[in-house]
């Protein structure tokens, strides 16, 4: 019986199937999934994924090293640790800053979101791929680094007032250059990746002994979730994202134009202006019959 009727439900493919609870339900999630897809631009998925790679490395090399320097400073020294830091968010710049913008952190996120240089829909996928960063870094620091517990922690070394000045000051420094070197048309863009990662490196410098110079939520969130250890961890959220605020408003403030320029890379200007660049060489060999002949050599 239970062939025969399998027989007649193919032999009559308009005739009503039976509802099936789970079909009804991997529809809705097809669904949901395709109108959330429409609200983000093309290539969204790769920007949240280079997001999570991106962080994942900066937090594996910040941390490791501070991590091995807390445990055997003959390993790794205070200032090694700072210039791992910086070099890392110099690389990881250049590597996707011309996929995601290479953000890294979520109060870059939110200050550029909060002057108009990046989708306010975006942020929250954005912050979710920086903490899935951090976090999976720490915890695979916590393999790798064993028995050392303390991955890379920051914490106050003083009073939690102290710390959270120090926060602010260094975020601050470090953001106001990022806006400069990525909203501005007029700044010297090919360097965005150097100028930004030396401010982490002399920041972290002052602000280590103090706060453990962290600059960034996500850096400190994933270790504290590994380790286990939260002291002072509200220190590390609203100092960081205060400074970014302040930082990106401060350069907005004083731009010497008033013009909107949307910017999601911290290396964005270089690739728009070559592209124009490159329009402006085609058009040019275009009317230009001889220079069309020397291109084509």
């Amino acid at each position: 019986m239970q062939t025969t009727s399998q027989t007649m439900w193919s032999l009559n493919p308009e005739r009503e199937q039976p509802d099936d609870p789970r079909t009804h339900k991997r529809s809705f999630l097809l669904l949901s999934f395709a109108k959330l897809a429409q609200n983000y631009p093309p290539g969204f998925l790769r920007q949240v994924l280079a997001e999570i790679i991106g962080t994942y490395l900066l937090v594996f090399v910040g941390s490791g090293s501070a991590a091995l320097n807390a445990y055997d400073e003959q390993k790794v020294s205070k200032l090694g640790a700072s210039l791992a830091g910086g070099f890392i968010v110099i690389v990881m710049i250049y590597a996707i800053g011309h996929i995601s913008g290479a953000h890294m952190n979520p109060a870059v996120s939110l200050a550029f979101a909060a002057v108009k240089h990046f989708p306010w829909k975006q942020v929250p996928l954005y912050v979710a791929a920086q903490l899935v960063g951090a976090i999976s870094a720490s915890f695979t620091l916590r393999l790798i680094l064993d028995p050392i517990k303390q991955l890379g922690t920051t914490s106050p070394s003083g009073s939690d007032a102290q710390a959270l000045a120090m926060e602010i000051v260094a975020t601050f420094t470090m953001m106001f250059i990022a806006s400069a070197v990525s909203t501005d048309a007029k700044a010297v863009g090919e360097l965005a990746g150097v100028a930004v990662g030396s401010s982490v490196f002399i920041a972290s410098i002052l602000a280590g002994p103090i706060s453990g110079g962290s600059m960034n939520p996500a850096r400190t969130l994933g270790p504290a979730i590994a380790s286990g250890s939260y002291k002072g961890l509200w220190v590390y959220l609203v100092g960081p994202i205060t400074g970014a605020l302040l930082g990106a408003w401060s350069y907005t403030t004083i731009k010497e134009t008033d013009e909107p320029t949307p910017a999601t890379s911290l290396i964005s200007f270089p690739l728009e202006l070559g592209s124009k660049n490159r329009e402006t060489e085609y058009v040019k060999s275009r009317d230009d019959p001889q220079i069309m002949s020397e291109n084509n050599v």
